[in-house]
């Protein structure tokens, strides 16, 4: 296989994917993230050396006869994949091929005024969104000049206000920038207004560009807790281990009544005695299972909702 299609890989948030790599050779981001795992760069606006449609679609047509069971195809790169500058007649192509498969892509959401037309057509798109004030988009993302985050989150609420698909926000949470209740206030009203389909918030796990630290998975839960009513999605690091707590099935009902449930949720935060008594109520209709973008979460059962 070429540096254009990689995989397939477990994504913890989307399943098996297939990656296309839309910058194989070099790093072309309208970013500098301080968390990024590529080496510090100066941001661009514009991509070059960008592979063609032809050779993309070659490989991943090859691809898809080796491997099957695919989730998801998903457009990526070193960098920002909005910037490849022939997007919307790849996913045509991808589209005609893809057969079961859904497309996604994932992208810092900078461009997304500029390429919505284009991401209409596909399955699932991912925005990175990590902070909703400027000061903290600036020392976080580090743009290129003429980014500004007020003027990306209105793009990405006319996109939704569009886009048929599954629409889902990523924050990643960096050590003592944008880890505190005042920004996460400023987020939970940016979210609200968007309402995506799914908010996947993590921290740093890989080495970074530059010299920052993630927060504690306590930490995140503490965030997330924050985000009520919304729903949240940890990325919980696959080693990370917590004393399970104990629920009655009033605390469970409660706790899915302000904020939806992931899978991983429950398998490190409640005790095996808890997770029975999910079944239980699963069992008795009052709390339903509901897949979003490729993640499970526990939730109340609408029923249930009409009765509280």
């Amino acid at each position: 296989m070429s540096n254009l299609v990689f995989g397939p890989i477990t994504s913890r948030r989307f399943g098996q994917s297939l990656g296309i790599d839309l910058s194989p050779n070099t790093k072309q981001c309208n970013f500098d993230c301080l968390y990024c795992e590529l080496k510090a760069s100066k941001p661009i606006t514009t991509q070059i050396d960008s592979p063609k449609v032809e050779e993309i679609v070659d490989e991943v047509k090859k691809a898809l006869k080796k491997f099957t069971n695919l989730d998801v195809i998903t457009l990526t790169a070193n960098g920002e994949p909005t910037l490849y500058p022939y997007l919307k007649e790849l996913i045509h192509e991808l589209q005609t091929i893809k057969e079961d498969t859904k497309l996604l892509i994932l992208s810092n959401g900078s461009t997304c005024r500029n390429v919505a037309e284009s991401l209409m057509d596909l399955d699932i798109v991912k925005f990175s969104l990590d902070c909703a004030s400027e000061k903290c988009f600036k020392k976080i993302d580090r743009p290129v000049k003429g980014l500004h985050v007020e003027k990306i989150i209105k793009s990405i609420k006319e996109f939704r206000q569009q886009f048929k698909g599954e629409l889902v926000l990523e924050v990643l949470v960096v050590k003592g920038i944008n880890d505190n209740q005042e920004e996460f206030a400023l987020l939970k009203e940016v979210f609200r207004s968007i309402n995506p389909s799914r908010i996947d918030l993590g921290t740093i796990d890989r080495p970074p560009a530059y010299k920052v630290e993630g927060v504690s998975i306590e930490k995140l839960k503490n965030l997330a807790n924050l985000l009520e009513g919304l729903p949240v999605s940890i990325a919980y690091k696959r080693e990370y281990i917590e004393k399970r707590r104990e629920f009655t099935k009033e605390e469970i009902l409660n706790t899915l009544d302000k904020r939806p449930q992931s899978f991983d949720d429950v398998k490190y935060s409640f005790s095996s005695n808890s997770q029975k008594l999910l079944k239980e109520l699963i069992n008795c209709n009052k709390v339903e299972i509901v897949n979003i973008a490729g993640v499970n979460f526990y939730k109340l059962a609408k029923k249930t909702l009409d009765k509280a």
